[in-house]
């Protein structure tokens, strides 16, 4: 389902599979006028920092988005064959994951051009990968069960994720706040600033994330996902009903 949705939404557009990279690239290129050229954010690395913050929070935001609203999305289907509600947002997860790891290869491409050579640190890129996809899911299925039950919820999950861009260290860096105990309680309580500071010291400072806290949040998404999981197929019929209705 996945690559045949991405295959038709390439055909759409005269640029077809060039859209995978040029749209993260314009939201950066916008970021980057704005705090860059206008507002001087006094940072030599700008660009660099903001790519490797933007691109990945462009993955998580965009997948959570699209795969809330795929259940709804998909009640053709649901009205005529009794299939897993969990297959739609997967296959919008993985369209994402798929799009991400052309956009990976872009910012590993850009990071060396810059002068930012590969690090045998960087294999520590791969646990930092896999919690943030178990995050995208987990948090996609959340919110494919909720949109499905109440539309409503896509508005609140779209403004959550402005909320988001604007607390997770996008555009700023959470270790330049001046307060310690205040750069803590920021990674602690937000677990997708938590996530772009590790990409960030992991491709800009060649060093380990907080190998405890990455664990804590892989096993919390793991947890939230079986729960979600179960749940969504104890009540089957009764999302297939209001995806109808």
């Amino acid at each position: 389902m996945a690559r045949m949705a991405l295959r038709a939404d390439a055909s759409r557009y005269l640029l077809g599979y060039v859209w995978w990279l040029l749209e993260p690239l314009l939201f950066v290129a916008v970021f980057y006028v704005v705090f860059e050229l206008i507002l001087d954010s006094g940072r030599g690395d700008f660009l660099v920092f903001l790519m490797c913050g933007k691109l990945a929070f462009i993955w998580f935001s965009k997948s959570v988005n699209q795969a809330s609203n795929s259940i709804p999305a998909n009640k053709g289907l649901i009205g005529r064959i009794n299939v897993t509600k969990t297959l739609f947002p997967l296959s919008v997860i993985q369209e994402g994951l798929y799009r991400q790891m052309a956009v990976f290869l872009l910012l590993f491409s850009f990071l060396f051009v810059s002068g930012y050579s590969p690090d045998p640190t960087w294999v520590y890129l791969l646990p930092i990968i896999l919690v943030n996809y178990l995050m995208i899911v987990a948090c996609s299925f959340i919110g494919a069960g909720l949109v499905c039950m109440v539309r409503d919820f896509s508005m609140i999950i779209s403004l959550g994720m402005t909320f988001l861009l604007f607390t997770s260290g996008v555009f700023w860096d959470v270790r330049a706040l001046g307060d310690p105990d205040k750069t803590a309680m920021v990674l602690a309580l937000n677990p997708l600033a938590f996530i772009l500071d590790a990409y960030r010291q992991v491709l800009m400072h060649n060093t380990a994330p907080d190998w405890l806290h990455l664990f804590q949040i892989g096993l919390g998404s793991v947890a939230l996902l079986i729960i979600i999981v179960l749940l969504m197929r104890r009540s089957s019929q009764f999302l297939a009903l209001r995806a109808l209705s």
